[in-house]
């Protein structure tokens, strides 16, 4: 795992719990944390302003340019930054879900085993929903995924 990585993870990993407030509302003060970081307001999706918030935290803290590309599209993300693309999913990589329709969701690895990764997302909830309202700590089969990035 790279140091960035691992400092992306450590940081996700303190904003598990986080909220919308009120619940549904794409707002809240850490949800529109997220979104600030990417440009928006409130009231979008937002588990790539997450990643993306995450991440340029950790960069900060290490002194180091943030590798990734300034959006909450997730799709938009991975069009734009396939040269961090991986095959070989580790803590601290992006995950990247393409639903179609220009659909997608995100979140970091946590764990990798052997058809599932644990991750940590934002706009989710317990029940898996690409559209919940926390961050929390989710599984998903390895084949649901359509890339990975190693920032």
């Amino acid at each position: 795992m790279s140091a960035l990585g691992k400092k992306t993870l450590a940081i996700a990993i303190t904003q598990i719990g986080a909220e919308e407030v009120p619940r549904n509302s794409n707002a809240g003060p850490a949800v529109e944390k997220y979104l600030k970081s990417v440009g928006l307001g409130k009231g979008y999706a937002w588990c790539m302003a997450f990643v993306y918030w995450c991440t340029k935290e950790a960069s900060t803290s290490l002194g180091v340019v943030n590798p990734l590309f300034k959006t909450a599209g997730v799709l938009a993300m991975y069009n734009n930054k396939r040269s961090l693309v991986v095959t070989d999913p580790q803590p601290g990589d992006i995950f990247i879900m393409d639903f179609g329709k220009g659909q997608g969701h995100t979140g970091i690895v946590e764990k990798v085993e052997t058809n599932i990764i644990h991750t940590i997302e934002g706009n989710t909830n317990d029940d898996g929903s690409r559209e919940g309202y926390k961050v929390c700590r989710r599984q998903r089969k390895i084949n649901t995924i359509k890339a990975y990035l190693r920032p």
